[in-house]
């Protein structure tokens, strides 16, 4: 079984046991946006729009004073509980390059690191195919801490019971810290289809 954040037209949903069940409507859907490095000086662009495909991604990446585009999710109150999934399915068009999957939670890690730096994000790489659309499935024990791009060495596991925002990320740093070597400055389109938890 497989529960499903689905972008369509008009609803998200949610399977599990055998239940479908509407997460969030359409003023759910208008509160997705974009959050791109012009915060740090940066100068590229993005936007993440609604259709009928799937939640459409695009606009233009700048490398310098920052390089990256993200789209996120609202906040989830309450907070999702996935604990009995092993980890998340992204279903996506994103025509070759690599991106980033972010996820937040509410646990007493985010909590303390808020005061000082934003907060920590759990991340993983995204590898997707040039044509058509790429299944990529991301183990909840392979997601890596990090704080700004950069990897932290702490002590901690992710907490797949207290998940309160999701984001896709368009960077030129990898999740190591690293460059991004697929990373191309310019003009992109993601589409993104679906966001799902595997057992």
């Amino acid at each position: 079984m497989i529960w499903t954040y689905v972008f369509i037209r008009k609803q998200k949903y949610k399977e599990m046991n055998n239940v479908l069940r509407t997460i969030a409507g359409p003023q759910e859907l208008s509160e997705w946006k974009t959050i791109n490095d012009t915060i740090m000086g940066g100068a590229s662009e993005g936007t993440c729009q609604l259709t009928v495909d799937g939640l459409v991604f695009e606009g233009v990446l700048v490398e310098e004073n920052g390089g990256f585009v993200s789209c996120l999710s609202p906040f989830f109150s309450p907070p999702l509980d996935l604990s009995v999934f092993q980890g998340i399915q992204i279903d996506l068009d994103g025509q070759g390059r690599t991106l980033k999957f972010a996820i937040s939670c509410s646990d007493g890690l985010d909590r303390v690191s808020r005061f000082f730096n934003g907060g920590v994000r759990w991340v993983a790489e995204v590898k997707t195919n040039k044509l058509g659309i790429t299944a990529v499935k991301i183990p909840f024990k392979d997601l890596k801490p990090t704080i700004r791009a950069k990897p932290i060495p702490i002590p901690s596991r992710f907490s797949s019971s207290s998940i309160v925002q999701l984001q896709l990320l368009l960077s030129k740093f990898g999740t190591k810290g690293n460059l991004n070597s697929d990373f191309k400055a310019g003009p992109f389109h993601i589409l993104l289809c679906s966001v799902s938890a595997y057992f």
